[in-house]
């Protein structure tokens, strides 16, 4: 199974192409720009998990039907489902823990 790839911050609600290198993914593939990920303070706001670099999809097939083209990314946008200050009160104890940790 390929990841969605969704198109869009979380908390800003800014693009995020799939070539885009400033898209931050958790193990569930929450999806956050790097400007959201350092003012969640690294801190999945719906797991708690960390963030690392979303993969970049390749754009061209290289191997039969493993592509944009052929595996095209999620159009649907994801929105924060809590309120900054909720985040913030969730993120804040935790965030001093690394996130392999937490």
């Amino acid at each position: 199974m390929a990841l969605e790839l969704r198109p869009n911050c979380e908390g800003c609600d800014t693009d995020l192409p799939p070539e885009s290198l400033e898209a931050m993914i958790c193990s569930y593939e929450c999806t956050w720009c790097v400007d959201c990920v350092s003012r969640l303070h690294n801190v999945c706001p719906n797991c708690g998990g960390g963030f690392v670099p979303r993969p970049i999809r390749p754009v061209n097939e290289w191997r039969p039907g493993l592509s944009v083209a052929k595996r095209p990314p999620s159009t649907t946008r994801v929105h924060l489902a809590y309120t900054w200050a909720e985040v913030e009160e969730f993120a804040v104890p935790i965030a001093s823990i690394a996130p392999h940790r937490r």
